[in-house]
């Protein structure tokens, strides 16, 4: 089993085993304003009264696809589902293990009415082992899932989740409960929980760290590292804790002519197979989970944003992962991977996926296709301890969880003072995105980390500016020389009148010239007649969009110090209508037409400096 081969539909795709069982569909379902559920007891085998709806999962209850299309407050949802005996129980010692993708925001579990789980968190997954719970001689078990998302929350990560009855302004539609696929696995009762590879191309080798749920005594953890049917890397060591840390030496890395064919970019998105294999004291197989990583490596420095060693021009689109017949949710890995072609198709090799974390399987598409992307989590709306503590988890939670991702190449644990509005004057919020910046730089320190994207920086390791100046002209007065640059981002009100930088560690970081300049935000142009759709400005025939969107991509193009950009947005959604795509994916403009626009000459000379597999020091 390869994971690099694999079809896309696996919901982990870095941790791949054989037996799985997808349990999205049709569920019961109800909702429970009036909080009676649990005093209800709906959780226990004979309760399914208490449901009076089938909901489609994993579509949230608000959209059309979930059959329920209700889009009013109901901060409590249930859901209810038997699965047939064989699904979840063994006979032969092995596990069963259900899975949540993600569930927003506070999910509680139960099994055969036992109380199996309680997650905080609406962005991440998380699972739990059933096994001990299944009642004995059932032909059929009952899962049940009870989630609470408080509408008006202001302090749980919400993102682009609207808090009045009807949406406005670039705020969406609520999601509540499931979102992300539901599944079941049978695996060894030992057995690997979590992989982390760390590729590291200038050291010629791939740092690994195997998780197991316990320590079985005497027992062997053997990794395999290969190319197609070239194996580049071969390393067994004994087991003594549950965590075991790898260095695997890839001799063929040493050859600097020829690593070119092993590594990963958009150009060339190589990818590496893994496999780990667990054995006991007398060599019988534990467990064996396939995996894949890709060999690249991404700094910034000297100005510039660099992949394995060159400067490489971003173009990165805005995608705020919204569909309207599902919201937030996706309808498989076929659509995942149409939008990751079409977003090629269309000229980009970024994508920056917006105020929420998007299905593992789009990064699956990301990397095997070769589109860079930018990892960012919903926000909070406001600041408080509680804030702290739920967002500090859930970031924790997504960046493990999509770490070894080679396509995601940036993390943005802020966005534009989101949950930190005081940041510029508060030194607490200061200290809150220093503090997360420093955290993701712990848990994962091979990539740019963005402390606060768009303005009032604090510890950038790429300065993010938003600019949504409607005109060519207007962007060139703002950024069309260093100097003009340099004195927006120096001054106290920038061009969106807020403060580029408020602490002298991202200055520094600039005036070293160690902190490249990236356009992170800008266009947002609605083509649209109809005056409740929303843009940062609007026209209404499709030759004047062409015009205004292609002069404000050639505005930053012919900015010196300008080395990416990232254009608001993909696709219209709801009322924001200023996509490059209707909302049913359709192009306002050919694609060839947006292609053109998007590379530009400048562009595709950048890109092809660097663009090569080659390694440059």
């Amino acid at each position: 089993m390869k994971a690099t081969a694999q079809d896309g539909s696996y919901p982990r795709p870095l941790l791949q085993r054989g037996e799985w069982t997808s349990l999205d569909g049709s569920w019961d379902f109800a909702h429970d304003d009036a909080g009676q559920g649990l005093a209800g007891r709906w959780y226990e085998i004979g309760a399914e009264a208490g449901f009076d709806r089938r909901i489609e999962v994993p579509y949230p209850p608000e959209s059309p696809a979930s059959g329920i299309h209700d889009t009013g407050f109901h901060p409590v949802v249930w859901y209810r589902r038997t699965v047939a005996d064989p699904v979840l129980a063994r006979a032969d010692g092995r596990r069963a293990l259900l899975h949540f993708g993600a569930v927003d925001f506070v999910a509680d579990v139960w099994v055969d009415g036992q109380h199996v789980a309680h997650h905080v968190g609406g962005q991440t997954p998380f699972s739990v082992d059933v096994t001990d719970v299944l009642a004995a001689g059932q032909a059929e078990h009952v899962i049940v899932v009870r989630a609470e998302d408080d509408p008006f929350s202001m302090v749980a990560p919400r993102g682009k989740q609207d808090w009045r009855d009807k949406t406005h302004g670039i705020w969406y539609e609520r999601t509540t409960g499931i979102w992300q696929t539901v599944w079941a696995e049978s695996v060894p009762a030992t057995h690997v929980t979590e992989v982390y590879w760390r590729p590291d191309v200038a050291r010629t080798a791939v740092h690994g760290e195997v998780t197991l749920n316990r320590l079985p005594e005497g027992a062997v953890v053997a990794v395999t590292v290969s190319f197609g049917d070239e194996v580049l890397a071969e390393q067994s060591t004994t087991i003594r804790s549950e965590r075991t840390e790898l260095d695997l030496k890839i001799p063929a890395l040493t050859n600097g002519q020829d690593r070119a064919r092993l590594l990963w970019s958009p150009e060339h998105p190589n990818l590496i197979d893994i496999t780990v294999v667990v054995r006991d004291s007398s060599g019988t197989v534990l467990d064996e989970v396939a995996s894949y990583t890709g060999l690249r490596d991404v700094k910034v420095g000297g100005g510039a944003f660099k992949l394995n060693g060159a400067p490489i021009y971003t173009r990165s689109v805005l995608n705020q992962g919204y569909r309207p017949q599902t919201h937030n949710a996706s309808t498989g890995t076929a659509q995942l991977r149409a939008e990751v072609e079409l977003l090629l198709a269309m000229g980009f090799n970024s994508v920056r996926n917006h105020q929420k974390a998007e299905d593992p399987r789009f990064l699956f598409w990301a990397d095997k296709l070769g589109l860079m992307v930018w990892g960012e989590t919903a926000a909070a709306y406001s600041f408080s301890n509680d804030a702290i503590e739920l967002l500090t988890r859930e970031w924790t939670d997504l960046v493990r969880r999509d770490r070894s991702h080679p396509s995601l190449v940036v993390w943005v644990p802020f966005n534009e003072s989101w949950g930190v509005q005081d940041i510029a004057t508060d030194a607490a919020q200061q200290n809150f995105s220093k503090a997360l910046a420093a955290l993701t730089r712990a848990l994962d320190a091979t990539r740019p980390v963005i402390s606060n994207d768009g303005w009032e920086h604090v510890d950038s390791d790429i300065l993010g500016m938003h600019d949504y100046t409607t005109t060519g002209p207007g962007l060139t007065k703002n950024w069309g020389t260093a100097e003009a640059a340099d004195a927006l981002i120096r001054s106290e009100l920038g061009v969106q009148g807020r403060k580029p930088i408020v602490d002298p560690i991202a200055l520094a970081k600039w005036d070293a010239g160690v902190a490249p300049l990236m356009m992170t935000e800008f266009g947002g142009i609605s083509l649209s007649a109809d005056p409740e759709d929303w843009g940062y400005a609007s026209v209404t025939s499709p030759s004047e969009y062409e015009s205004i969107v292609g002069e404000l991509f050639d505005a930053l193009r012919a900015a010196p110090t300008v080395v990416g950009f990232c254009y608001t947005q993909f696709m219209d959604t709801g009322q924001e209508t200023n996509g490059l795509l209707y909302a049913d994916g359709t192009p306002k403009l050919p694609v060839e037409t947006i292609r053109a626009i998007v590379t530009g000459t400048k562009d595709s000379s950048k890109l092809e400096a660097g663009a090569t597999n080659g390694w440059q020091d």
